[in-house]
């Protein structure tokens, strides 16, 4: 039979199990805990909006403006409708150059000479070939008015029965044959005068003049070198002594979207301003669309006027033009405040923009009205935004109104 004291013994749970069990007890509650404490957390970030996003934020300022608005925008250069580079009529050699790089030239002035010692000799051989073929005429009429003479004496014999009928064919042979040297020696006359013309002119345009009014902005040859119009091998033969503008020309050409060139019409009035002064708005017209559409680009080029020009317009500067709405409930003032297109998130035919409130905590979504200025990178938004308000300038796909987010804090 077996010992009860041992089997009493055996159920006792000594110190150091009893302070395991201790230990594992505290364990299981600390784990509880953390738990219970992690889903405290997740419940208050989920009741509190979810994830904080730090937003790049732009302060719209409200703009009062004056006169039409825009309703399109679009990007060129200045360019020139008259515009040339002027070369000789024949290859020659340079000898003297009359222009430099931003002179203003007159029509007619002098630009340049070329070498005309060879065309002189030319001139002067002409002269004396018409010289020749005039002295060789004057003999002709001579004997023809002497063969004219002898004629109507043979005439008068054979009347008298004195001389012979065959005479007097001989001599109305020789008038009829000196009368036709006579016709060849004035065309003679009249080939060597045209000769001499060709020669003259040719020497003329040795010296090459402006063809029209204008800023020479090129200088495109120097003394010694060879110019000819027609470019030569070797690259040793200029084809132009310089290039003129007419700087009372100028205008700008933009490319329009073709899906807003319905926007577009001849005579309509535009705000130009260069690339050089932003600040400086050059008042302008539409002069006509051009009746071609590139399809690469899916753009109509389209000719803007300058109501005034002005010496700081000079060409191939890159120019923005704004085309304004002329109607006449768009002359008043107009309040809008700008912001980046890129700001607003467009559905549709609808936009909206994410708009911080006043502790910068949440961003509420807005419908706004925009101007339609589809080519420009900020846009005028008429409604939905107060002067004053934080943008956001980027909003993330995920952004949903209400949601929590705090300006982003600048770069230094």
């Amino acid at each position: 039979m077996a010992d009860p004291k041992a089997s009493l013994s055996d159920l006792r749970i000594d110190d150091d199990d009893r302070l395991d069990l201790s230990r594992s007890r505290r364990r299981k509650k600390a784990v509880l805990l953390v738990v219970l404490l992690g889903g405290l957390v997740t419940s208050f970030v989920v009741m509190q909006g979810g994830k904080v996003y730090s937003l790049e934020t732009l302060k719209a300022d409200e703009i009062r403006a004056e006169g039409p608005a825009a309703i399109l925008q679009a990007s060129g250069y200045v360019t020139a409708r008259r515009k040339a580079t002027v070369s000789s009529k024949f290859t020659g050699k340079v000898t003297e150059i009359l222009v430099e790089e931003g002179m203003k030239v007159e029509e007619g002035q002098v630009l340049a000479r070329l070498d005309d010692s060879l065309l002189s000799r030319e001139v002067g051989l002409a002269e004396a070939r018409l010289q020749a073929a005039r002295s060789s005429l004057t003999e002709i009429e001579v004997r023809l008015a002497e063969a004219e003479l002898s004629q109507r004496r043979s005439a008068q014999l054979v009347a008298s029965g004195v001389t012979a009928q065959s005479q007097l064919d001989a001599d109305r042979a020789g008038v009829d044959s000196l009368k036709a040297r006579l016709a060849a020696a004035k065309d003679e006359v009249a080939v060597a005068a045209q000769s001499l013309e060709l020669s003259r002119q040719l020497l003329t345009d040795a010296v090459i003049r402006a063809p029209f009014a204008g800023v020479a902005v090129s200088k495109d040859a120097q003394p010694g070198e060879m110019i000819s119009p027609v470019s030569a091998g070797g690259g040793f033969t200029r084809t132009g002594i310089c290039t003129l503008v007419d700087m009372s020309s100028l205008e700008i050409e933009v490319d329009v979207n073709e899906a807003y060139i319905n926007r577009v019409v001849s005579g309509q009035r535009v705000e130009a301003v260069l690339d050089s002064y932003p600040d400086w708005k050059i008042p302008g017209r539409v002069i006509t669309t051009v009746p071609t559409a590139d399809r690469q680009k899916a753009t109509v080029t389209v000719r803007i006027g300058f109501d005034q020009l002005d010496p700081r317009i000079l060409p191939d500067m890159g120019a923005k033009v704004s085309f304004l709405d002329d109607s006449a409930a768009a002359a008043g003032p107009r309040r809008f405040v700008l912001v980046p297109c890129g700001a607003l998130v467009k559905e549709g035919e609808q936009r909206f923009a994410f708009v911080l409130d006043a502790e910068g905590k949440t961003v509420s979504r807005r419908a706004v009205t925009v101007a339609q200025r589809p080519l420009s990178q900020d846009c005028e938004v008429t409604e939905g935004i107060a002067g004053g308000e934080l943008v956001a300038t980027d909003p993330p796909a995920e952004l949903k109104d209400g949601d929590r987010a705090r300006p982003a804090r600048k770069k230094s």
